[in-house]
């Protein structure tokens, strides 16, 4: 027998789906602020799995993953439960910004706290609410604003449920990455709740790339922990490559960056990746890969200060191999690699 599913003081009974507003906060007028969310309550056993996005709230890519999810499952032949949060930060949605009203990053507030900063509260009502009623998370990220992330997979692979579900999901680069004290992954890691991180695309923009992969790979997963059927016809798999570190090239002077290197590119040690000029184009600097390995992120925007972050290399100890990966990737998605 399945329980109907308790969610914040609602009921979700099982083979039901139910759209919830929680009640997060007030805006300046004192009109109620809530935090939407979709559960679907499958009629067979299973795991809770939560997916999220624009906890960052400019990065809306995730927004329409979780919508084209929650549109392939059919509470019937689900077994466990779904909690879609399509947007975390509904502060940061409503003003187009990665950051809450004052500023904080919400994603550096966990677990949070009743009597904290506004970040800290909302990232506690997140925790007590939602996070609190999860077996397995998937949080969904774009780059930052000017910024472009190749599809990959951040997570701590020393889990063994955690390692499945990030190679399940079809990215074609894993970065076994540490976790960040304050963020999502740290208060899962402390409740020992699985969890991995989609990043791809860039803030404020919808990438199709980002998107099918995306959906795709939430499924995949949900394949993987036997809430869905697999399917009767599976597509040649393809097996992630796992990063062993990665760095950002930074510019060596102000100025207008004209960037050769594209997401997905193989590059070696010492090659040159495109030039910054002045204005009159009188002074340049050449930007020079420091190590060999794929391009996992770009910034998208020419204008550049010295220090910034231009592009994201991440080394691997196979590097053609992992090339080959991203092709795959491009290949099985249909997408021609310019899109990248």
């Amino acid at each position: 027998m399945v329980t109907p599913f308790q969610l914040a003081g609602h009921q979700v009974d099982p083979g039901q789906r139910r759209v919830l507003q929680l009640a997060l906060a007030q805006l300046y007028t004192q009109s109620p602020l809530t935090m939407p969310l979709e559960v679907i309550h499958g009629k067979h056993p299973g795991p809770v799995l939560l997916i999220c996005a624009a906890i960052h709230g400019d990065e809306l890519n995730g927004i329409e993953i979780v919508n084209q999810v929650l549109a392939r499952i059919n509470p019937a032949r689900l077994k466990g439960t779904l909690i879609a949060v399509p947007v975390v930060n509904v502060f940061g949605f409503i003003h187009k910004s990665r950051y809450l009203p004052d500023r904080r990053d919400l994603n550096r507030c966990f677990p949070g706290s009743v009597k904290g900063s506004l970040g800290s509260r909302a990232a506690h009502f997140f925790v007590d609410n939602i996070v609190s009623e999860c077996t397995h998370i998937i949080d969904l990220h774009t780059g930052a604003i000017h910024r472009s992330n190749l599809p990959q997979i951040r997570a701590k692979l020393d889990c063994d449920t955690t390692s499945k579900m990030a190679e399940s999901f079809g990215a074609p680069v894993i970065l076994d990455a540490s976790i960040r004290d304050g963020s999502l992954r740290s208060v899962a890691e402390s409740r020992d709740i699985p969890v991995i991180l989609y990043e791809a695309g860039e803030a404020l923009r919808f990438d199709p790339v980002a998107i099918k992969a995306g959906t795709r790979g939430i499924l995949n997963v949900m394949r993987t922990l036997g809430m869905l059927k697999p399917t009767a016809t599976n597509k040649v798999k393809m097996s992630p490559m796992i990063a062993k570190s990665s760095n950002w090239i930074r510019a060596e002077q102000d100025g207008l960056l004209h960037l050769k290197a594209r997401l997905g590119d193989r590059v070696s040690k010492g090659q040159n990746l495109g030039f910054i000029s002045a204005p009159l184009g009188a002074e340049t600097c050449e930007v020079i890969a420091a190590r060999s390995g794929i391009v996992i992120g770009c910034l998208t925007m020419p204008l550049v200060n010295e220090g910034d972050a231009v592009c994201h290399i991440a080394s691997f100890d196979a590097v053609k191999q992992a090339e080959r990966s991203v092709e795959r990737f491009v290949d099985e998605l249909d997408i021609h690699p310019q899109t990248f």
